[in-house]
């Protein structure tokens, strides 16, 4: 019993019998994943909280109605309902989403760099401003997928799954998106060798 309660499934049971912490450990379980992709496609913290909230309020209206059936793929689902909030939040503004970041969190900045002098460190933020210049350059189909199986750590099943393609159409894509930002690294290797 203890197994299923760390399932997804197993706390999500315990949530509908009554148990309103369950709900609490699947939001801490999953927040990481799922805010993180959110903030990737809008950019913005404040915004990326709003719809983090608006997603669970629906994953919470669901579960309660008992219209959720997707059993063994709670967080692909529960992505597919935060992209499309996202998409509704930018069809209502009537833009598209960026990668490219000015302020606030950064994901490269998660990461720890010890024993850096400081050029290496300007070194690796000019890499970092170059690949999210290139990243941003990509067609959206290949940025999304780059962006929910690199930043998302999303597996290509459950990208197909939230972007409504076959498995083998989100590998395409991501190939495409490798291909594209080597040719454009090498693009940029040759003007700064010439």
């Amino acid at each position: 019993m203890k197994i299923q309660a760390n399932s997804d499934q197993g706390i999500i049971n315990l949530y509908l019998s009554g148990n309103e912490a369950a709900l609490e450990e699947l939001i801490l379980k999953h927040q990481s994943k799922i805010y993180t992709s959110i903030y990737l496609m809008v950019k913005d913290s404040y915004l990326a909280e709003d719809i983090f909230q608006d997603t669970f309020i629906k994953v919470i209206n669901t579960l309660k109605a008992g219209k959720y059936n997707e059993e063994g793929k709670f967080l692909p689902w529960v992505i597919r309902i935060a992209h499309n909030l996202v998409i509704d939040h930018f069809r209502k503004e009537k833009r598209t989403p960026i990668i490219a970041n000015v302020e606030g969190f950064d994901i490269f900045e998660v990461l720890n760099f010890q024993d850096e002098s400081g050029e290496d460190r300007m070194v690796r933020e000019q890499t970092y401003k170059d690949l999210r210049t290139m990243i941003h350059l990509l067609p959206s189909e290949q940025k999304e997928v780059l962006i929910m199986r690199h930043y998302g750590d999303l597996s290509f099943k459950e990208i197909a799954d939230i972007t409504n393609v076959s498995i083998n159409t989100a590998l395409g894509r991501m190939r495409y998106a490798l291909n594209n930002l080597r040719k454009m690294m090498e693009t940029k290797e040759l003007i700064l060798n010439r």
